[in-house]
């Protein structure tokens, strides 16, 4: 079982930038990927980030690119998004998520909300 724990969500103005964290437990942190989903009002999840569990190799949805960084530390059990150049549209309840064992992503925390005012 992996316990995830996100962080950090609020209240910006557009333009502004917010740092989210997720502390994870339960499960050897560096030996799994970890990623970011979010989900707006009215709308599906969505994708944002991942990154791998060495912290070598991520990935973004293609709206985040340039804007969003995902990062890790895995003496800290802890993921990060920074969150730059914030738009309205990046409101939403954000999600970091973990892999089961057959590689989906199965672990859930109960999400951070974001806020960005125009």
């Amino acid at each position: 079982q992996v316990q995830l724990v996100e962080s950090g969500g609020g209240l910006v103005q557009a333009g502004g930038s917010l740092r989210l964290s997720c502390a994870a437990s339960g499960r050897t942190f560096s030996s799994y990927a970890m990623g970011w989903f979010r989900q707006a009002p009215g709308k599906e999840r969505e994708f944002v980030a991942a990154i791998m569990g060495s912290g070598g190799r991520t990935y973004y949805a293609d709206s985040m690119k340039g804007r969003f960084t995902i990062s890790r530390d895995n003496a800290k059990n802890t993921v990060y998004l920074q969150m730059n150049s914030l738009k309205p549209d990046d409101t939403a309840v954000y999600y970091c998520a973990a892999p089961g064992a057959e590689g989906s992503y199965d672990y859930w925390g109960q999400g951070t909300q974001v806020t960005v005012s125009s």
